[in-house]
């Protein structure tokens, strides 16, 4: 089995770091773009969606208003998918910075899934 490697996505967001970070750090947040049902016990996340039995991520990391880091069960500890807050320099916009491993065959099909996603969190955010 090949290797999954790390790709960066980034996307600008029309709102504060703070509001942002309850749409990717709580169950009621994730459950708004994320996924059809979160829950969430002891820093263990349960997704799922139509109806599927549910995926577990574990919350790795975490800190307040900046980024949080999950890793799925199955995945390997290298891995992990993270959601970092940033704010530009010059503008002050606030951007999402999504992290993720794929399969190099993959990564074009995860950056799309997650370009999907987003938008639907954008929609959320009034963007």
């Amino acid at each position: 089995m090949s290797k999954k490697q790390l790709f960066t996505l980034e996307y600008r967001v029309r709102c504060s770091p703070t509001i942002l970070f309850e749409f990717l750090s709580t169950p009621s947040g994730l459950q708004e773009w994320f996924a059809d049902k979160v829950d969430e016990k002891d820093g263990e996340f349960s997704f799922s969606w139509s109806g599927a039995p549910p995926d577990k991520a574990n919350l790795i990391e975490i800190e307040e208003d900046h980024y949080v880091r999950y890793r799925w069960e199955h995945q390997t500890k290298e891995e992990y998918f993270e959601f970092e807050i940033a704010k530009t320099e010059i503008s002050n916009q606030t951007i999402l910075i999504i992290r993720d491993f794929a399969e190099k065959s993959e990564i074009k099909d995860q950056s799309q899934l997650w370009d999907y996603q987003v938008k639907d969190l954008l929609h959320r955010l009034g963007n």
